[in-house]
C-alpha cells in the first residue's frame, strides 16, 4: 500500500444461507429436529385408521418394539404432546397470516366433536376426534413454530429416514419378504387368531406390496405425499455432496419410489403421479417445442404403464372401482339422511352396512374424505374441512413469489397430490399421511406470510 493512501472499510458481507441458519435458538432446533422424527416415525409405526384400534397388539420386549407395526395409537399422541410443548416454546405468532383460514381447522374439530355428540357409535367417534385433534395440533405446529424455522435440514432428517425404510421394506416385498411374511402368518399366527381385522386377509393372500402402511393405496399415497419434496431436499445438499453424487442420490431415490408405486398397484396413485410429474413439466423453463414433447412423452410411457400394469383388472370387470361407487352412493343417500349431523365421525360402515350393494367389498371408509366428512358430520363438516383443505391450497398457490422456490413448490405439490387421492381414498384417516399433510400446509401458510 502507498504511503498516504486511505484505508478503505472492508466490504459488508451478506450472510449467507449458513450464516442465516445458525440464527435458530436452540429451542427452534430440539423442536424441528423432534418434529421430524415423530412425523418419519408415523410413516413407520402409525399408518393404520385410528378406528382399527382394536386389532393392533401392543408390542413387548425392545425387537417387538423395533420390527413391529404398528404400534398402539396412544404413543403417537404421548409423543405429539411432548413434540407440542417444545413448540410453543419455539412458537412466533405472525400477526399477517389469513386468520380466517387459519381458524377453519379448529372450527371443523369443534363441529366433529358437535357431531360425534349425536354418533350412533360414540367409541368409534372418539377415537377418531383424537385423531382429528393430533391433526389440528400438527397444523397449527407448522403456522406458528415450523415456519420459523431456518435450518429445515433438521426438521426432514426424520421424514427422509422414514421414508426411505419404508421403501426398502416395500422393495424386500416385493423381492420376496411378501412371501415369506404370508406363509408366517398362515402357519403360525391364523391357526391361532379369534378374529381377522377387516381387509386384512386379502391384504395377506394378495401380491400388492404397502410398506409399513396400512394397506398398497396408503403407500401409494405416501409417495405422492412426500416424494416432491424428498427429491428437491436431497438435490438441494450441495455443501454434502457433489453435483454428481446429487444426481445419483435423486435418481436411485426416485426409482425406488416408483417402483414400489408400480408395485403396490395402485391405479390412481398411478395416474396422480402421472399428473404431478406434468405439473413439473409446466413449471420447468424449456422451449415450448421441447416442454410439449416431454409432456406427450410423460403421457405416452405413463399410460402405457399403467394399461400394462392393470389390463387384467380391467378385464375382470374393476371391481374395486364398482365397489368404489356403491360407497359413495350410500355416503350420499346417508347424507340426505342425516345432512345436518351426520352419524359420527368413523361411522361410515354402520349405516353403510344397512344399504349396501350385496356384490360390493365391505368397507369401513367411504374411500373419499370429502364424502365421508358429510356422511360421518353431515354437510357443514364437508364445508369446513373442503373449505380449509381447498382454500388452503389456493392461497398458497396464489403466492407465485413463495412458489418460486421448488423446496416450497415441491412440498405443495405433494399435499396437492394427497388432497386428489383423498377423492377415491380415505388418507385424511391414516396418521402417517394426514398428520405429515397438515403439517405441510401450516408450514407454508406460516412461512409465506413471513
Amino acid at each position: 500500500m502507498k504511503v498516504g493512501q486511505k484505508l478503505s472499510a472492508p466490504p459488508q458481507q451478506v450472510p449467507s444461507p449458513k450464516n442465516s441458519e445458525a440464527e435458530d435458538g436452540l429451542w427452534q432446533k430440539i423442536f424441528a429436529v423432534l418434529y421430524g422424527a415423530f412425523l418419519g416415525l408415523t410413516l413407520l409405526k402409525f399408518g393404520n385408521p385410528p378406528i382399527m384400534e382394536k386389532w393392533v397388539t401392543k408390542p413387548e420386549g425392545l425387537i417387538e418394539i423395533i420390527f413391529t407395526y404398528p404400534w398402539p395409537i396412544e404413543w403417537a399422541y404421548v409423543l405429539l404432546i411432548i413434540v407440542g410443548v417444545l413448540g410453543v416454546a419455539a412458537r412466533k405468532w405472525y400477526g399477517n397470516v389469513p386468520k380466517r383460514l387459519i381458524a377453519l381447522p379448529l372450527l371443523w374439530f369443534v363441529w366433529e366433536f358437535i357431531a360425534g355428540t349425536q354418533s350412533v357409535d360414540w367409541s368409534l367417534s372418539k377415537t377418531t376426534l383424537m385423531h382429528f385433534a393430533a391433526c389440528a395440533a400438527c397444523f397449527y405446529l407448522g403456522v406458528f413454530s415450523l415456519s420459523d424455522v431456518r435450518q429445515t435440514g433438521l426438521f426432514w432428517l426424520g421424514i427422509i429416514c422414514g421414508f426411505l425404510l419404508v421403501l426398502l421394506t416395500g422393495l424386500e416385498q416385493h423381492f420376496g419378504g411378501l412371501k415369506e411374511t404370508q406363509k408366517y402368518f398362515f402357519t403360525y399366527i391364523y391357526p391361532e387368531m379369534k378374529e381377522v381385522p377387516p381387509g386384512y386377509m386379502q391384504k395377506m393372500k394378495g401380491e400388492r406390496i404397502f410398506g409399513t402402511l396400512f394397506y398398497p393405496n396408503t403407500l401409494a399415497g405416501a409417495i405422492l405425499l412426500l416424494l416432491p419434496p424428498m427429491l428437491v431436499v436431497i438435490w438441494g445438499w450441495r455443501e454434502r455432496f457433489t453435483a454428481g453424487a446429487r444426481r445419483l442420490l435423486v435418481g436411485i431415490v426416485g426409482a425406488a419410489a416408483l417402483g414400489c408405486l408400480f408395485w403396490s398397484g395402485s391405479k390412481g396413485g398411478w395416474l396422480l403421479a402421472l399428473l404431478l410429474g406434468l405439473i413439473v413439466l409446466l413449471k420447468l423453463k424449456f422451449r415450448r417445442a421441447i416442454k410439449v414433447g416431454l409432456i406427450a412423452g410423460v403421457l405416452v410411457l405413463g399410460l402405457a404403464g399403467f394399461f400394462a400394469r392393470h389390463l387384467g383388472y380391467f378385464h375382470k370387470g374393476a371391481t374395486s372401482v364398482s365397489a368404489r361407487f356403491d360407497y359413495w352412493r350410500a355416503s350420499v343417500q346417508i347424507t340426505k339422511e342425516h345432512p345436518v349431523f351426520g352419524t359420527g365421525p368413523g361411522t361410515f360402515f354402520i349405516p353403510y352396512e344397512k344399504i349396501r350393494n350385496p356384490s360390493s367389498e365391505p368397507s369401513r371408509m367411504t374411500h373419499n374424505d370429502y364424502l365421508e366428512q358429510a356422511s360421518d358430520s353431515g354437510i357443514p363438516g364437508l364445508l369446513l374441512y373442503g373449505g380449509f383443505v381447498v382454500g388452503s391450497l389456493v392461497w398458497i398457490a396464489r403466492k407465485r413469489e413463495f412458489l418460486v422456490d421448488w423446496h416450497n413448490f415441491a412440498i405443495w405439490l405433494g399435499v396437492l397430490g394427497w388432497a386428489l387421492q383423498s377423492l377415491m381414498e380415505f388418507s385424511l384417516y391414516i396418521p402417517a399421511l394426514s398428520w405429515s399433510a397438515f403439517a405441510f400446509l401450516g408450514w407454508m401458510i406460516g412461512k409465506a406470510v413471513k
